[in-house]
């Protein structure tokens, strides 16, 4: 199955024909295909421009995913009040700011330009539970040392119960081998330059992309105690400094489920002769004037959101920082095949450029001059990630 995000469920439609003995490479395409509308909607109540996307099924040999353009999307209340929303890129935005209230029913309506509705059930939000905190702590998993980052909250109320979990972290990237001088090509011919400060300090993010869920029900009491996040001590993202932006979701129980076997499917692997294959995961949309399919969850949630940083000598003091991204052992690069020491050749006229190197220069720049070579992340963090400093970034 395509690896696109959790929510834009691919369907697929092929007859599987299973040959004793037969060797021969088949490509897999869609014989049948059904166009379904697939629904990716979080009504939270954090007071913003709140989001919706839509998207059509995807066939088993298609690359990516298409949005479901010129759609009227909308959310009303059971109070009169109906919040509109425009198309913005692949997505459609609220034209106003507003957020989800208790004891309030919500219901999205969906009118596509072909002529085909479709409505929620009307949902309302769920407790809202805010995080006690995010912890990072040395821990081991499975037998791998590292940091484990985790997240407490607790309902006395235990009527949170079911919860749902995303992160963003960020990280600082220091180039190994950046020195203030480097060599390009220019026309072929080989030039010593100044290095830009740019280029020396980054910064490197990711997303969750797995459905992250906790039920509490068999505990005594509400409370989480959950492991967002581990990381090797080998991770070279953990090197200087690292934040992390956590969200916690409480869920209804009907999200959960939907999100649960969502996640089931996922790690069946998705085959299409899967015993587990739901085909089309029914959530709580419907159409309303046709018997068009949707697929897809409207989802009114509280969440609660928090950021933390550690620097790699707060929880490893006096240990050696881990492995770089690449390995950054420098060596000659020389018209001289036996790597000559000291390096003294940084290249000869008419060779070509070295692709993803970068010179890692040593030496007075006026007699005596040692040129080496390493990977272009050792010399360059911009290869691997972003100069630009988050807004958000605190250093120590």
């Amino acid at each position: 199955m395509k690896n696109y995000k959790y929510y834009n469920i691919v369907i697929l439609i092929i007859p599987a024909l299973l040959l004793n003995g037969c060797t021969e490479t088949y490509p897999l395409v869609t014989n049948r295909y059904e166009d379904v509308l697939i629904v990716e909607a979080n009504l939270t109540n954090e007071l913003k421009k709140q989001e919706i996307k839509l998207t059509k099924s995807a066939r088993f040999e298609d690359e990516s995913y298409l949005t479901e353009s010129g759609a009227e999307v909308f959310i009303t209340d059971d109070t009169g009040n109906q919040f509109n929303f425009s198309e913005d890129s692949d997505k459609y935005v609220s034209t106003v700011e507003f957020q989800a209230v208790p004891n309030i029913k919500y219901q999205l309506h969906i009118n596509t330009k072909d002529g085909r509705s479709f409505a929620s059930s009307p949902e309302t939000l769920t407790t809202i539970t805010p995080m006690q905190s995010v912890v990072a702590a040395i821990e081991q998993k499975d037998d791998v040392n590292g940091v484990g980052i985790r997240v407490n909250s607790f309902d006395p109320t235990s009527t949170s119960t079911y919860y749902r979990f995303e992160f963003e972290e960020t990280y600082k990237v220091i180039a190994p081998k950046w020195l203030p001088i480097k060599l390009q090509w220019n026309n072929g011919a080989p030039a010593f330059s100044p290095n830009s400060s740019d280029t020396k300090t980054c910064y490197g993010s990711k997303k969750s992309v797995e459905l992250m869920l906790l039920n509490t029900n068999k505990l005594k009491e509400d409370r989480v105690d959950y492991l967002i996040r581990f990381i090797s001590d080998q991770d070279y993202i953990i090197t200087h400094r690292y934040s992390i932006l956590v969200k916690q979701y409480v869920e209804s129980l009907g999200a959960y489920n939907y999100y649960n076997t969502l996640n089931k499917t996922a790690a069946s692997g998705g085959t299409i002769v899967s015993p587990t294959q739901p085909g089309l995961l029914l959530g709580n949309l419907k159409s309303i004037n046709s018997d068009s399919k949707i697929a897809g969850y409207f989802d009114v949630c509280s969440v609660s959101t928090e950021r933390m940083y550690f620097n790699y000598e707060d929880l490893f003091p006096g240990k050696f920082p881990p492995p770089y991204y690449t390995d950054c052992t420098q060596f000659c690069y020389a018209e001289e095949p036996n790597n000559p020491v000291p390096c003294t050749h940084c290249c000869y006229y008419g060779q070509d450029e070295p692709l993803g190197k970068i010179t890692y220069f040593s030496g007075d720049g006026i007699n005596t001059v040692e040129t080496y070579w390493v990977d272009a992340p050792c010399g360059d963090c911009t290869k691997i990630a972003s100069n630009i400093k988050p807004i958000f970034w605190v250093d120590n």
